[in-house]
């Protein structure tokens, strides 16, 4: 069966440390991040060998947390069109095996829509990755139009990722957690915070009306939907069409059109039957999340699916196939 995932990390030290010290601060230095950096440094020699080993067809790469969207409007454009072709030339033999969405410089929109559309033309990568707040604000902002706008034009997705918590929200929701100073990473990232972040710059940009301004839009998010499909029903009641909010559709409408999910992390079937229940089957696509996740937990999880074969195709390849034009 052909096996397609779509939010698989690289991060390169080559770029890395052209990044200041002073804007790069404890980013990268923790123990679990210093044992993955070779990891994320690598395309075709371990990473290669293991989507092979786990019958993983393609890779969809895009850059980890350290990049262009830690540099200012000035010095980002450049950082991420190197980046950019840095990536190109690594898989340049191996584009059946991999394909990019962008690494863009979003404190620079009008770059970063410039940057999307020339490595959509010239390399034929798949759409973008954003990860979490930009300088502290969500994509509703207006300032970040120009990017939607390009994607919608170029027919290709943006991924919204999790960041990094703001200082103030960092401060006040995730430090002194039993009176230890600082912020408690397991509370502010991959334990809660990121997913609850990332559920909310969703909603932000659906009652923003975002959505109904760039009805082609297609926006995808990872982690099972990032606790959304938890709260769709109740979201649904609360953010009706003339409640307050821009949106002129029901979230759920709008989400089924517009908004894609992917299994990134979550290996259990649980989560996957509230997604399609939800979401659809039509709207959920394998991802594992590798390296934070390795392929062996993410291919076992895909085979003991209990759904029909064609069904697990869907999710397997189909409806990124479909969305990103693979085949």
């Amino acid at each position: 069966m052909r096996i397609v995932t779509l939010e698989e990390h690289i991060s390169f030290p080559e770029m890395t440390k052209l990044i200041p010290e002073k804007v790069l601060g404890n980013f990268g230095q923790s123990p679990v991040m210093q044992r993955i950096a070779p990891k994320l440094a690598d395309v075709t020699d371990e990473r290669l060998a293991s989507i092979n080993a786990n019958g993983i067809s393609m890779q969809i790469l895009s850059v980890d947390g350290f990049g262009a969207n830690l540099l200012n409007a000035e010095d980002g454009p450049a950082f991420a069109t190197r980046y950019n072709n840095l990536i190109a030339e690594k898989i340049i033999n191996y584009r059946e095996r991999f394909t990019v969405f962008a690494h863009l410089p979003m404190t620079a929109p009008l770059a970063a829509a410039d940057e999307l559309e020339r490595t959509v033309k010239e390399y034929g990568f798949r759409g973008a990755m954003i990860r979490g707040l930009t300088d502290g604000q969500f994509l509703d902002h207006p300032k970040f139009a120009p990017v939607f706008e390009r994607a919608e034009k170029l027919d290709v997705p943006v991924y919204i990722h999790p960041g990094l918590p703001p200082k103030t929200v960092a401060d006040a929701y995730y430090s002194n957690v039993g009176g230890n100073p600082g912020m408690m990473e397991s509370i502010a990232c991959y334990g809660w915070g990121w997913h609850s972040e990332t559920a909310i710059h969703v909603l932000r940009l659906f009652v923003a009306g975002i959505f109904d301004m760039y009805p082609q839009l297609k926006i995808i998010i990872g982690h099972m939907g990032e606790m959304l499909p938890m709260m769709m029903v109740r979201s649904d009641r609360a953010f009706t069409p003339g409640n307050g909010g821009a949106n002129q559709r029901t979230l759920t409408d709008t989400f089924h059109q517009q908004l894609f999910i992917t299994t990134s992390g979550f290996f259990t079937q649980p989560p996957l039957k509230l997604a399609i229940d939800t979401f659809g089957i039509d709207n959920i696509m394998f991802s594992v999340d590798y390296p934070f996740s390795t392929n062996e937990m993410g291919i076992d999880f895909l085979h003991n699916i209990d759904l029909p074969i064609e069904q697990i195709e869907q999710i397997a390849h189909g409806n990124a196939d479909k969305l990103l034009r693979l085949t």
